[in-house]
């Protein structure tokens, strides 16, 4: 069974790698997913917005993790083909049997709205 660490990077690995589907293996059935853009629930709604960001997403860069048990907050770079810039983006994910269980993210969503 992955730690919670291992679990978010496979998660990143699976965004670098545009590949949503195999975010299933590290993502609870019942997952649910809070941000500024949405709030997603279950596996299956949540590869399917995970296929639609994936398909704008250009890299992530990991600036750093934070490890507190079963939680995992990971801070990054998200580049996109939306934005001119990245986008600093923080996501807190509790991590439970090595499956995201909820993902919360926090990034200013302005210049996706292009405000």
């Amino acid at each position: 069974m992955r730690t919670p660490a291992e679990t978010m990077t496979a998660y990143f690995d699976g965004w670098r790698r545009h590949d949503a589907e195999s975010l299933r293996e590290v993502l609870a059935e019942d997952v649910v997913f809070d941000g500024p853009m949405g709030h997603v629930e279950g596996i299956e709604d949540n590869v399917a917005s995970l296929h639609g960001l994936l398909s704008i997403v250009t890299d992530v860069q990991v600036r750093h993790v934070f490890v507190d048990g079963p939680d995992v907050l990971t801070v990054y770079d998200l580049h996109t083909t939306a934005t001119d810039a990245p986008m600093l983006t923080v996501n807190w994910a509790h991590v439970v049997d090595g499956r995201a269980r909820t993902i919360r993210a926090v990034f200013d969503p302005r210049p996706l709205l292009g405000t």
